[in-house]
């Protein structure tokens, strides 16, 4: 893979920032995991998608509000993924290890493989963020441009038309395809894959399996081919955009920054802190509800600055790290609204879109 450093100088920013944060933690008495807040949402999350789950297949309901039943299963199953899955995979959702490993299968749950996405996100893209080459985040082409620093198609002038489908056909594809290229190609892009133990193995194949047998199995043969496919699709249809949209409104938006490597070797001239403050962005931070759906994932700065913290401190710790940035004479990316950060991303996607000027001479 491309060799990516960041210039080290002195590492002020983080540094004061750190010091400010743990003070935070320490003062208060405070643990950085989750605690009845985040243990609530799982006791209110998982039973309410096994219960669409089991309704859906026992029950005798009208074909229109089952097909609503499967958009909204396949919603609660994204904010499974924003809140118990995320915070687990990160190691913060509790501070007890084997907890952490056993709510991270979650992820397995939806379809993906733990072991693989702690090593695409948590690794990759929280080290890398936005560094076109090595982020596979903001890998989309050839039907996605994402940052200028990628190969524009003729097509690329629709894509925020047709990016609306894709961004819904995501975990489809992740879930059949993605997983498999990147367990038999050993690689995430171009980024070697950490080795997996015998354990890690079973427990691929093992999920395979069950995600098979109790999401296609079970189904068939409860309610027949059909109705299975419609419910399938409409699941996944709205599973795979709202998982996508909260994401890229963290990165690819107005004002976030791009690098981008190729073969030889990149100096990032930022230490790595300020560059996650200069790549991300955070939206509807006063809204509660949606703070409350997405995980903490509209603090997306405070997420990428102190992953291993619990998403239900990052209200306060925004607070911490907005006035330090502001010491530092460091942008903050904020959208105060949900429909600003989609609209946008809209804008964003438009622009990158359209035929770079070097090609038009």
């Amino acid at each position: 893979m491309p060799k990516v450093s960041f210039i080290r100088r002195d590492n002020q920013f983080y540094s004061s920032l750190k010091n400010e944060v743990e003070r935070y933690f320490t003062e208060n008495k405070i643990r950085k995991t989750g605690n009845w807040k985040l243990y609530l949402k799982s006791l209110i999350l998982i039973p309410a998608a096994i219960g669409l789950y089991v309704s859906l297949l026992t029950l005798q309901i009208p074909v229109f509000p089952a097909i609503l039943m499967c958009a909204l299963l396949g919603f609660i199953l994204a904010l499974i993924g924003f809140n118990v899955m995320h915070d687990a995979c990160h190691g913060s959702f509790s501070s007890k290890k084997w907890v952490n490993e056993v709510f991270g299968l979650s992820m397995n749950a939806l379809g993906g493989n733990a072991f693989i996405w702690k090593f695409k996100h948590n690794i990759v893209h929280h080290t890398y963020t936005n560094v076109d080459g090595v982020d596979e985040d903001i890998v989309r082409t050839p039907f996605i441009r994402m940052c200028a620093t990628q190969q524009w198609r003729p097509a690329h002038r629709f894509q925020h038309y047709y990016m609306i489908f894709l961004y819904s056909m995501s975990t489809l594809l992740w879930v059949f395809m993605m997983d498999f290229q990147k367990y038999f190609g050993r690689k995430v892009l171009d980024t070697p894959l950490q080795k997996m133990s015998r354990a890690d193995h079973s427990i691929f194949w093992l999920s395979k399996f069950l995600y098979a047998l109790f999401y296609i199995a079970i189904p068939v043969y409860a309610v027949g081919w059909q109705a299975w496919a419609i419910g399938f699709t409409t699941m996944h249809l709205l599973l795979g955009f709202v998982l996508a949209i909260v994401f890229q409104l963290a990165h690819v938006v107005e004002h976030t920054e791009f690098e981008a490597v190729e073969n030889d070797e990149k100096k990032i001239e930022n230490e790595w802190a300020i560059h996650q403050v200069k790549t991300t962005a955070d939206f509807s931070t006063r809204n509660k509800l949606i703070s409350w759906m997405v995980g903490g994932l509209n603090y997306q700065i405070e997420h990428h600055l102190f992953p291993r913290v619990s998403h239900i401190h990052y209200p306060t710790i925004s607070k911490i790290v907005q006035q330090t940035c502001q010491r530092f004479q460091l942008p903050y990316n904020r959208f105060d609204r949900l429909d600003q950060a989609v609209a946008s991303h809209f804008r964003m996607m438009k622009m990158l879109g359209q035929k770079p000027a070097e090609m038009q001479i």
